[in-house]
């Protein structure tokens, strides 16, 4: 199934600087919790930053169906393996070495398994070696669904199923995993615990994807977004207080509803102000940077959370202090996006040196 390429589609500097914003709530969600576990601090700040997966994904759809008139299957999967399975070997190593150098340290729940088993639970599942990174083998699946998917939208069945697959995501939760909730298993358990972690993101976040996919499709739904976006920010308001107060009440989480308007109302302002905002070039130019940047972010961001927490949490002692816990995640997310951007960017003018131009294939930059 091949479409004939005839004009090459333009960048979309909205959809860019989207992807900026995207990442970086990603690294905010991971850096700027707030408040012990179950305190109503803690869950109005992971209502407020978490979720940014929702608009990767959601991103991702857009993307796709935007430059689906050159969709040939082959290509497609070559391409995504060069640039997004390739960095995302690469950079695990780090998280392996620590998961079988430091196992109880970085909370290894495979360590004691035959080491190939071992690593091979590791790159299939992503959530130990490299906690975000659970995110590859379940986009993965949308790449081997990508002809199905083009299918399903050539013969106008695909946004039919929209509906349903938001109905899914409020109410079949994405779940969560954490190496001390499986440690009750066998090894064979522990893996399919994790696996089960990462098909359920891909039932939860459909919606995302094929959303993204929809306003690609018809842009001038997003016009249609700006003209009743203020019912969607009272929606979106109403449904954050919802989940905090069932997460509070019941320890009930989504946190995945208020995304999904959110999600909307950000691309819709942004369409709309694509003009003033490409007229402040420094904003434009960071966002732009953060967008190219993105995916090598995306993949090493979680060693410098890990490495922050374990030099500096030992010595945090002020909890009681919401202002100066607030202070400290700041910094916390300071330091994880400084040392991030600068070991991309010092692994990619080094990689150029020694002549490799696709430094993409190797760090997703």
């Amino acid at each position: 199934m091949q479409n004939t390429p005839c004009i090459k589609k333009p960048i979309l500097n909205y959809i860019n600087v989207f992807r900026g914003l995207a990442i970086l709530l990603i690294l905010m969600g991971h850096t700027l919790q707030i408040g012990p576990n179950g305190s109503l601090t803690r869950q109005i700040t992971f209502e407020i930053f978490a979720g940014g997966t929702f608009l990767f994904v959601f991103i991702a759809g857009y993307l796709f169906q935007y430059l689906s008139y050159k969709f040939e299957y082959k290509n497609y999967l070559k391409k995504k393996w060069q640039n997004v399975i390739i960095p995302y070997l690469i950079t695990a190593i780090p998280g392996i070495i620590a998961c079988l150098c430091i196992p109880y340290i970085y909370k290894n729940p495979f360590y004691g398994m035959n080491i190939f088993l071992e690593i091979g639970a590791f790159i299939t599942t992503g959530r130990v070696h490299n906690v975000p990174a659970w995110f590859i083998p379940m986009i993965t699946i949308f790449f081997l669904l990508s002809y199905v998917l083009i299918y399903l939208e050539k013969k106008n069945v695909l946004y039919k199923l929209l509906p349903v697959l938001i109905l899914i995501t409020l109410f079949v939760p994405r779940g969560d995993i954490e190496p001390e909730w499986v440690m009750g298993l066998d090894m064979k358990g522990r893996y399919f615990a994790y696996i089960k972690y990462v098909l359920m993101g891909f039932v939860h976040f459909s919606s995302a994807y094929v959303g993204g996919m929809f306003f690609a499709k018809y842009e001038n739904m997003t016009d249609k977004i700006w003209n009743i976006r203020f019912p969607l920010i009272v929606l979106m308001f109403v449904l954050a207080a919802f989940d905090i107060y069932l997460s509070h009440k019941y320890n009930i989480t989504n946190g995945t509803a208020s995304k999904m308007v959110f999600t909307c109302i950000v691309l819709a302002y942004l369409k709309h102000f694509d003009t003033l905002i490409q007229a402040h070039l420094v904003f434009n130019k960071f966002m732009d940077i953060c967008a190219k940047y993105s995916f090598g972010l995306f993949f090493i961001h979680w060693y410098y959370v890990f490495l922050f927490n374990y030099m500096f949490m030992p010595l945090f002692g002020f909890r009681d202090y919401i202002v100066q816990e607030a202070v400290f995640a700041l910094i916390r997310f300071s330091f994880v996006l400084i040392f991030s951007f600068l070991t991309l960017f010092v692994i990619k003018k080094g990689l150029e040196k020694l002549n490799i131009k696709n430094t993409r294939t190797f760090i997703g930059v």
